[in-house]
């Protein structure tokens, strides 16, 4: 089977026919609108049309026939300029539907393209799977074996690519278009599109230009040009500027040197860079790996204060760190100097790491300062962590969902701005709720759930307080709503810590006692023990051998 002819098809007010209501017709639709063609939709009155071709319709986008696909409809519902005759015609109903077969053979003898839904031998065109970055476009096809296949492989390949590539395009090309109204004013007629890729390089094409002669100076700009764009890598490219286009046409006009710096282009990319991450509920082991290797790479860290020193301990000693001075009365004043802080290193080309306990976006401000550091200039990497909301009732023994005891989960706070009570929920009796940053004003919220009415939170409630959840020093506090209290003010605070009420707690403990208390975290005990063994026996196997 001889391979396609790929081509780019300008379909600007193109009249593009698809038959069929399916999803998939929304699909075609919605890329014939993207690609600046006036999509028609043939589907019968009573069809069951997908919410967001609805709104299409609705919108004028496409327009919808009403009826039952006709023979004339590829003769007469085309441009004026091709006699009505249809653009391209694209039928969603699959191959096994006789209708597919027979408007297939109608649109081959009218040379008219037609795609059909999973039927490659009724077709005469086949859909690439694309990746668009503004002019740059990249497709992919399988030639019909797999569009699955195809799919993945552009994705590949476009994560591959540097960001920021379609823009280098469009820079380049606004080099080339420049440089052919300056030295071929007179030739503005020729068509810019014609590309002399097939017809090969000559001999001299990496031969050192000069401007000894009127030619040689007239195409020395289009030389250099095509010579960047085939040998300077791809990020490279992608790091080009509208200053540097002007410095490069500024440049030739006067001398035989575009006046760009490789050099100097590539420590563009030593551009300083913000990750968020979240450093988990303590543990070092419960690290996500990127965020290990943020910690390993950072040249400035900013570490909230609750961060365990064991991850802490994971810092190489070439890196800065500072911990955020936060404290009751100082938490504003402490977020604004590390904000600064980060700014500041930003702009001194450095890589920033801002170490949040458990999660950036759970209670951790990460979306202010995503946003803050966004505004100036800097769009952050954002990496979760394990969230002490749902991972310290697990190493405390509470499963926060359980069949026919809690099927849902809510996470709330109890301190809210500038250290104002938030209104708590009311209660569910299939619910576990956890309260993050609580336990300061733990009496003043157990009262306003407790003493609501129209809350209606039991004092039998079962609860726990779990404190620096999953580190050697965890505690558990098991209780009730009655007893949280004073189990608190008797047993002393070990911060930080959280709250869990709900059923949930009682679900794999019970017992008669006010509260009980749990000293000691040996959670992951198991998985060291088994690492340790592994090595013991790789070291005995790796032993010397006797004969």
């Amino acid at each position: 089977m001889a391979p396609a002819l790929l081509t780019a098809v300008d379909s600007t007010s193109h009249i593009h026919l698809i038959v069929g209501s399916n999803p998939l017709a929304g699909a075609r639709c919605t890329r014939s609108i993207e690609v600046g063609a006036k999509p028609f939709l043939v589907a019968p009155e009573d069809a069951s049309l997908h919410y967001g071709l609805s709104k299409r319709i609705e919108e004028g986008e496409v327009e919808w026939m009403k009826r039952a696909f006709r023979d004339s409809d590829l003769t007469t519902l085309g441009r004026d300029e091709v006699d009505h005759v249809v653009d391209a015609v694209f039928v969603t109903l699959g191959g096994k539907n006789p209708l597919s077969t027979h408007i297939s053979s109608l649109c081959r003898r009218l040379r008219i393209p037609v795609n059909v839904a999973d039927a490659p031998n009724l077709c005469t065109f086949t859909l690439l799977s694309t990746h668009s970055d503004g002019p740059l476009q990249i497709g992919v096809t399988t030639s019909g074996k797999g569009c699955k296949l195809s799919a993945r492989i552009r994705r590949e390949i476009a994560s591959s690519l540097p960001s920021h590539l379609g823009a280098a395009v469009e820079r380049l090309g606004t080099i080339r278009r420049r440089i052919w109204e300056e030295d071929h004013a007179v030739e503005l007629s020729m068509d810019l599109e014609a590309e002399e890729e097939d017809g090969g390089q000559s001999s001299t094409f990496n031969k050192l230009i000069t401007p000894e002669d009127i030619e040689a100076a007239k195409t020395r700009r289009m030389r250099w040009l095509a010579q960047i764009c085939e040998y300077w890598p791809l990020r490279r490219l992608a790091a080009i500027t509208d200053a540097d286009v002007e410095t490069a046409l500024r440049s030739y006009s006067t001398s035989s040197t575009s006046g760009l710096s490789p050099t100097a282009i590539d420590n563009r990319k030593k551009r300083g860079r913000i990750i968020l991450a979240g450093s988990g509920p303590g543990h070092p082991d419960l690290l996500t790996r990127a965020t290990h290797k943020a910690i390993l790479s950072a040249d400035l860290i900013l570490a909230d204060k609750l961060v365990p020193s064991p991850v802490l301990d994971l810092v190489p000693r070439r890196t800065t760190v500072y911990i955020a001075r936060k404290f009751p009365g100082n938490a504003e004043r402490a977020q604004e100097e590390l904000l600064a802080m980060g700014l500041e290193g930003l702009q001194a080309g450095q890589n920033v790491v801002r170490l949040k306990q458990g999660d950036p976006y759970i209670y951790g401000r990460g979306g202010e300062e995503f946003d803050f550091f966004r505004a100036h200039g800097w769009t952050p990497t954002v990496l979760p962590g394990i969230t002490s909301a749902l991972s310290a009732p697990l190493f405390a023994a509470i499963p926060a969902t359980h069949r026919a005891v809690a099927d849902q989960v809510l996470i709330c706070t109890g301190t809210g701005r500038k250290g104002a009570a938030p209104d708590p929920p009311a209660y569910v009796e299939s619910r576990t709720t956890v309260f993050l940053m609580a336990l300061h004003r733990l009496a003043a919220l157990v009262e306003s759930l407790v003493g609501d009415e129209k809350k209606g939170w039991p004092k039998s409630t079962p609860c726990a307080v779990l404190e620096r959840a999953s580190c050697p020093d965890q505690r558990v506090i098991r209780t009730t709503l009655e007893f949280v209290c004073a189990a608190v003010e008797e047993e002393g605070s070990r911060p930080p810590g959280l709250l869990v009420v709900g059923k949930a707690c009682g679900v794999l403990w019970s017992g008669r006692q006010r509260w009980v208390v749990e000293d000691g975290f040996k959670g992951l005990d198991v998985v060291e023990d088994g690492i340790g063994e592994l090595m013991s026996e790789l070291e005995i196997g790796e032993g010397p051998r006797q004969g």
